[in-house]
């Protein structure tokens, strides 16, 4: 794809995003914080800078691949020019946790809490990715019979091959630091321990306990490793799956908050609000595809 270019697909029944694919040659599209009610990937095929994403920073370079679920903030500050490609897609046009089965997507593209929100390209990657954009943008130029099945088919090939390249890639990495360090053991079990408890444990030092170090320790093996505080961690846990249960199911909010550990509706509703700059009932409006299916 050159220059700037969109293709854009919407929703007839919400008049809302559906699919899109675009081109962009500068940044004007992400100079600010983003907060998007359907799912991103950014190919940075030009540029070098800084990614502001959650409450992390990460420096970007040429042929890598970021990846953002609905409503995670992001913001893109490039040092100079910038050159790339972005796919959106809402979930109600592909739900990656009810088809997390065969695509396996989800906590290792998305929802990932322990790992950067971008993949490095290799070269095999880098040349099916730009096949499948093709095809896409191909498709969506000529409306035809079945378009959505056979752009909802080059969409699953495009996530299927990024989250095989990031699951490598976190493999990898994880030995090199296995190699390196005695710490990753830690982490393990602190992970291992987060989506045990995260329910139930809201705390640092509830998790400095269960692991039996000093929760000045274990938070500067945390910020280290994950560069993030153990607290992000756990409050990122527990809005994925807040956001999990608005997106997939029709509990009251009330139940919802009451299983992850609070009492109080209204407090979990802040809490919520606070981490996703959304409230819970927005969110299950704008994301959640039971939507048609709850009660007004």
């Amino acid at each position: 794809m050159d220059g700037k270019q969109s293709f854009t697909l919407v929703n007839p029944l919400t008049g809302n995003l559906a699919f899109k694919l675009f081109s962009f040659s500068d940044n004007s599209y992400f100079d600010h914080i983003q907060r998007n009610n359907y799912y991103s990937l950014i190919w940075i095929k030009q540029g070098e800078g800084i990614v502001k994403a959650d409450f992390s920073e990460y420096s970007f370079m040429p042929g890598m691949l970021f990846a953002f679920s609905p409503y995670q903030p992001f913001m893109i500050s490039p040092q100079d020019g910038i050159y790339g490609v972005a796919l959106n897609f809402h979930p109600d046009f592909f739900c990656i946790h009810k088809h997390q089965k065969e695509i396996a997507c989800n906590g290792v593209l998305f929802n990932n809490i322990y790992d950067p929100p971008f993949l490095r390209l290799d070269e095999a990657t880098t040349a099916s990715l730009e096949l499948m954009l093709g095809q896409i943008k191909a498709e969506m130029q000529n409306v035809a019979l079945a378009q959505y099945e056979l752009l909802l088919s080059y969409l699953k090939i495009v996530l299927i091959t990024a989250s095989r390249l990031k699951a490598r890639q976190q493999t990898a990495e994880g030995q090199i630091i296995t190699n390196e360090v005695k710490q990753p053991f830690i982490l393990k079990k602190l992970k291992d321990n987060i989506e045990q408890h995260f329910r139930t444990h809201h705390t640092a030092s509830e998790y400095a306990n269960l692991l039996n170090i000093t929760p000045k320790a274990l938070a500067k093996i945390t910020k280290a490793h994950f560069n993030k505080t153990l607290t992000d961690l756990i409050t990122e846990r527990i809005v994925i799956e807040a956001k999990r249960e608005l997106y997939l199911t029709n509990k009251p909010v009330k139940e919802i908050a009451y299983e992850l550990g609070y009492t109080d509706e209204s407090y979990f509703s802040r809490f919520f609000k606070t981490n996703a700059d959304i409230s819970p009932q927005i969110y299950r409006d704008t994301v959640g595809f039971n939507r048609a299916n709850i009660s007004s």
